[in-house]
Parts: C-alpha cells; sequence; structure tokens
C-alpha cells in the first residue's frame, strides 16, 4: 500500500486547496463514465471548494482514454494498480467483482484521504446522475458533520424515494441506515475504518453495528442521485423493478442558507418522535387505503418485528429487507414515506426496542 501511495505522489498530485471536497468517482470499464463527469462538471460550482478525482479499477483502455478527455478541465485520474483476481472465501467463487469492488474502494479512498489530504470527500458511482443541488447539499451536509458527533455521513439518496413517495424537495431526515449511492465521509470515519476495511461487500459491512455504532447518517426527501447503469457486477438487481423509478431531484434547494440546526440529534428525536406518535393518525392498513387522498394529516401504521413491517411495506410499495436489522431508510426504526399523497411512518409499537 505505502508503495502505492508513492507511485501516486510520484505522478505529482497536486497539493489540496485548504478546505476543497473531494468527489471521487468510482471507475472500471464503463466508458458511460462520460455521462457522470458530464453532468458534474455541469453543475459544480466555480472555484477549488470541488477537486474531481476519478479512480479506474480493472486497465479498461477505453475507458481509461473517454476519462482523460476531462483533464483539461481539472478532472484527475488515479488507476488501481492490482489487477490480479483476489483470494475470495470458501463459496464465494461467484462474487469475485464484490472482493475487486472491496479492494478498489479501499485503493481509492486511500489515495484522496492518505495521499492527496483531503479532509471530505463524496463517493460517486461512475453511473450515477446528479441534480442540479448535488453540490450544495454536501456542503451543507460537511456542515452538520462537523457540528454533530451522532452523525458519520451524508447520502444524496432515498431507498424509498420513487415519484409517488416523494413530495418535499427541501426535506431532509436523519436515517439508522447506510444508502450510499453518493454519500460523504470525513477523513476521522476513514481514520477508524482503514485497517479493517472489509475483503467484500463493503457496503453492507458499513451496516454493521460493529461499524455504524448507533450512528445515524442524513438524506434527502427526493433524491439527489439515480443511476442510469442498470448492468454492473450485481446483473441489474432491483434496477428494472425498482431504482430506474427513483424520482431525481430537478429543484434547486439553497441548503446552506436554510437552519437545518432541527438535523441535530438533540433537536431532531424529540420533534421527530412528537410527530410519529403524538400527531399522526394511528390506523390499519385497511383504514389506510381508504382514508382521504386529500387530507393533511398524517398517518402511522404500527408494527412489531421485521416480518410485519415486510407485510407494511410490500402493501405501501416500500423497500422490504433489512440490513443488520435496519429496515432501509429507517430511524428509531420509522421508515417515512408518501403514499398516494398522504404522508404515513411505518413505526415500531411503542416501547422500541431498538435493533
Amino acid at each position: 500500500q505505502q508503495q502505492q501511495q508513492q507511485q501516486v505522489a510520484a505522478a505529482g498530485v497536486p497539493p489540496v486547496p485548504s478546505g476543497a471536497i473531494a468527489i471521487l468517482v468510482i471507475a472500471c470499464d464503463r466508458v458511460t463514465v462520460k455521462r457522470c463527469l458530464d453532468v458534474l462538471l455541469k453543475y459544480k460550482p466555480p472555484g477549488d471548494r470541488f477537486k474531481v478525482v476519478v479512480s479506474q479499477d480493472c486497465g479498461h483502455a477505453a475507458t481509461e482514454q473517454a476519462i482523460l478527455e476531462y483533464q483539461d478541465r481539472g478532472v484527475k485520474l488515479i488507476k488501481q494498480p492490482d489487477l490480479s483476481n483476489p483470494q475470495t472465501e470458501p463459496g464465494h467463487a461467484g462474487f469475485v467483482g464484490y472482493y475487486k469492488i472491496a479492494r478498489h474502494y479501499k485503493f481509492a479512498l486511500s489515495q484522496v484521504f492518505d495521499v492527496m489530504k483531503y479532509s471530505s470527500v463524496v463517493i460517486v458511482e461512475d453511473d450515477l446522475d446528479i441534480a442540479p443541488d448535488f453540490f450544495e447539499y454536501f456542503l451543507a451536509g460537511e456542515r452538520l458533520l462537523n457540528e454533530d458527533k451522532t452523525l458519520w455521513c451524508i447520502t444524496a439518496w432515498n431507498d424509498n424515494g420513487k415519484e409517488d413517495q416523494v413530495v418535499e424537495a427541501s426535506r431532509l431526515y436523519r436515517s439508522d441506515f447506510f444508502g450510499g449511492l453518493g454519500w460523504m465521509m470525513h477523513r476521522d470515519l476513514w481514520d477508524e475504518l482503514r485497517d479493517k476495511w472489509p475483503k467484500a461487500f463493503w457496503d453492507d459491512w458499513m451496516r454493521e453495528k460493529a461499524q455504524r455504532k448507533d450512528r445515524s447518517s442524513i438524506r434527502p426527501e427526493i433524491s439527489r442521485t439515480k443511476t442510469f447503469g442498470r448492468v454492473g457486477v450485481s446483473q441489474g438487481q432491483f434496477y428494472d423493478t425498482h431504482l430506474q423509478f427513483i424520482r431525481l431531484n430537478d429543484e434547486y434547494v439553497s441548503f446552506t442558507d436554510k437552519d437545518l440546526r432541527y438535523l441535530q440529534k438533540v433537536n431532531y428525536d424529540t420533534a421527530f418522535n412528537y410527530e410519529v406518535y403524538k400527531t399522526s393518525q394511528q390506523v390499519s392498513l385497511l383504514e389506510f387505503r381508504n382514508a382521504d387522498r386529500a387530507s393533511k394529516q398524517v398517518y402511522r401504521i404500527e408494527y412489531d418485528g421485521l416480518a410485519e413491517f415486510a407485510r407494511i411495506a410490500m402493501e405501501l410499495g416500500a423497500m422490504q429487507d433489512d440490513k443488520a436489522g435496519v429496515p432501509r431508510t429507517a430511524y428509531m426504526g420509522v421508515v417515512t414515506l408518501w403514499n398516494k399523497g398522504r404522508k404515513v411512518h411505518i413505526a415500531p409499537k411503542q416501547p422500541w426496542r431498538g435493533y
């Protein structure tokens, strides 16, 4: 690893401007990375606050040439030097791609944090489109990360963000679920994770209790990223049935001009619990189906256990799975979404026993 770092340093990596945030694009063998870079450069604010770094694995010459076309626009290319097939665990021969991805992430994060010395990084995969206020969102997110140590990352993604599940472009939430798909982390988190980084399935590993440590992320109601990559290591898993329907925000929100202190845990939890368990109307699934769609009433459907949660989520069109016991987008066990114009909380019965 030290030799790899020296190779990058010897390649003439310029000093990082003070306060700059790296936009780290993870690329491999898709020349469509150009679409990702085009939209990043389209919306990137002028100046040195954001720097685009592309880390390429796979050794794919056509993709490398596509990336190099952007060098004169300030895009930096680094290349993962280890292209060997990693040794997999027994029974994982069919998952070698996930081992390569985890190895690539470790290399790329080490370069931007340990070699280039960025203090904050936004990780973007090469098949993502971004919203017009993507950079504005992460500027505000970095401030929240600095101020609230109960947060560990900012994500641009809402797993339950289909067109009929979201309404408010400016609404942000705390979440116990690590969403990925365009996310920010600080160097201190990398210092914590570096030496125990997994050999494979890095995103599910991030969701385990040992890594999350009861910390939360910030997520938007309307996603600031959307994947256009049906073809990849996951072979289109979820894309046809779910991912392609996620709404990408098209309304610019000036988050840095807003008072976002409501998202700090000390302020958020009390107000959130009050809305979920005091002001919302508890209903059954049947009662919710028949509820007035023009009503501004917020509803609550309670569950007891993950099996019942999955049944309710399926009825409402929400993601039904969980990772390490945490349903997607959940905060304190509560999944919030809109359904046919009505806001509804899928909430655990009280007292909540934790994940």
